[in-house]
């Protein structure tokens, strides 16, 4: 696969929701439990698999916002423009709908290929959250955030 190559996104389905769980073992320093998996199932298109991007809605903070759960793609596969792909399906959605305020997600602090990714996407660092993770180090993880539109739009 190059640079270039056609990309293509599939749903995750009951039938290959193993894979994803294998997957996430790999190229996540963190365990997932069912209710994750639930989840994922339950978003559709979503969810996406050489790589894997998962996301929730969430309505706190008297906002609509996506949650990026994961993102990642295995080691191979890794400066191919899979996680840009996967990203951008996931601002497309969020475009597209109109409803949501912002993208966000956690990025363990010392990942710092990862933070550059997101702010070449337009994600900027709005939280640092002490203590974040649990059984692995550091602990400690940024918030990144994209937004859309701001709380006083949302509300209007």
């Amino acid at each position: 696969m190059t640079r270039g190559g056609r990309t293509e996104l599939g749903d995750i389905t009951p039938h290959n929701i193993k894979q994803l769980k294998k997957l996430n073992q790999v190229v996540f320093p963190v365990t997932y439990n069912d209710k994750f998996y639930k989840d994922v199932l339950e978003v559709g298109e979503l969810a996406k698999l050489v790589g894997a991007v998962c996301c929730r809605v969430d309505t706190s903070e008297n906002q609509r916002r996506l949650y990026i759960m994961t993102l990642g793609a295995l080691a191979p596969y890794r400066r191919l423009g899979i996680g840009t792909v996967m990203l951008d399906h996931v601002l497309d959605i969020c475009t597209k709908d109109g409803n949501y305020d912002n993208v966000f997600l956690h990025v363990q602090v010392n990942n710092e290929g990862a933070i550059k990714f997101y702010e070449k996407h337009g994600f900027a660092i709005v939280e640092e959250k002490k203590n974040y993770y649990k059984r692995i180090e550091p602990a400690d993880a940024y918030v990144l955030q994209k937004t859309f539109r701001s709380k006083t739009d949302s509300k209007s």
